[in-house]
């Protein structure tokens, strides 16, 4: 992953943290190039080829600051290990959803169809749990086990939930809670509990609280797009049939809203339902949330239980997803 590819927010970070988190990441950075690739020219290419698409890499920046500049191996192959189970679960969900693009490149179900993709994905899950494992740290395996879980079982209710437009706001925060806050959580306790410092249930508030806003953010960048800027189609979710909280939201605010039909939905169809979203109130009130929550989650580490220097960068972390999405 090249400096140019990094999003702003996390290169910030980067830049204002001592010495020790950079050098850290970059040695995160080679482990996930020697595990991804190396298994021939089928499983191997493909995994690489997903792991140099980038990404925003804040999970195991969140696992590395988590565990502060203490950091020693334990804490960097848990950072190694939560990007590459964020990894397979992306090729995964481009199975489930018959993605074409994602981060502005085809997918690797795209590229190369639907066994070779759920091998890979499979590659790199194992992976993730070989890394965790050669550290020796049982808790560790453990925490990322259960965050595994909650993201198949997130996975599952949102498949179980597509097209149902009648999917109301406590159904969608707990897929949420599941499929994307849960893993932002995980980075945080293993990070912590990898260094053997304080906090710990703190910190995975403080995670949990990021992870949510993220997804919220997202979901409000999936209305608004642009393409060039998100990687995909706008508008991608609805044609998915994915009930996010912009649809929600707007759905009281337009009652018209009720009587969309998401099967057979086209590209122009996602469109014009997008602009009709747009056109109410529900973005804002969405970025709203998601503002409230990161503030939350700032509150979480306001303790002295943390280094100023972990507050600083933590708290950059929390204002660069706002950042980032709005």
């Amino acid at each position: 992953m090249t400096r140019s590819s990094v999003p702003p927010p996390v290169t910030a970070v980067m830049d204002a943290a001592s010495a020790w988190l950079p050098a850290r990441m970059a040695v995160v950075e080679d482990r996930l190039a020697e595990l991804a690739g190396g298994y021939g020219p089928t499983l191997g290419e493909e995994a690489e080829a997903t792991l140099k698409a980038g990404g925003k890499r804040l999970r195991p920046i969140l696992v590395l600051m988590a565990a502060g500049d203490r950091a020693g191996d334990r804490a960097i192959r848990a950072a190694t290990a939560v990007e590459l189970l964020h990894m397979a679960t992306l090729v995964h969900d481009d199975v489930l959803d018959g993605a074409p693009v994602r981060r502005g490149r085809p997918t690797v179900v795209a590229r190369s169809g639907r066994d070779r993709a759920v091998g890979v994905g499979d590659l790199l899950l194992s992976r993730a749990f070989g890394e965790l494992a050669a550290g020796r740290g049982d808790g560790e395996v453990a925490e990322l086990s259960s965050a595994s879980v909650a993201l198949a079982l997130g996975e599952l209710a949102q498949r179980s939930d597509a097209y149902d437009t009648s999917i109301g706001e406590e159904r969608y925060l707990e897929r949420c809670s599941l499929k994307t806050a849960r893993l932002f959580e995980s980075a945080c306790r293993l990070g912590r509990l990898a260094a053997g410092g304080p906090g710990t249930e703190s910190l995975a508030g403080f995670g949990r609280e990021i992870g949510l806003g993220f997804q919220l953010l997202d979901d409000v960048l999936d209305v608004t797009g642009p393409p060039e800027r998100t990687g995909k189609a706008r508008g991608t979710d609805l044609l998915d049939g994915t009930v996010t909280l912009p649809l929600i939201l707007a759905r009281r605010l337009e009652p018209e809203l009720e009587r969309v039909e998401l099967r057979g939905l086209d590209p122009a169809g996602a469109e014009e339902i997008c602009d009709r979203i747009a056109a109410t109130d529900a973005l804002d009130e969405v970025r709203s949330r998601a503002k409230d929550g990161i503030e939350q989650a700032k509150g979480m580490i306001a303790s002295d239980e943390f280094t100023d220097e972990e507050r600083q960068l933590l708290g950059m972390i929390a204002d660069g997803v706002v950042e980032r999405y709005s």
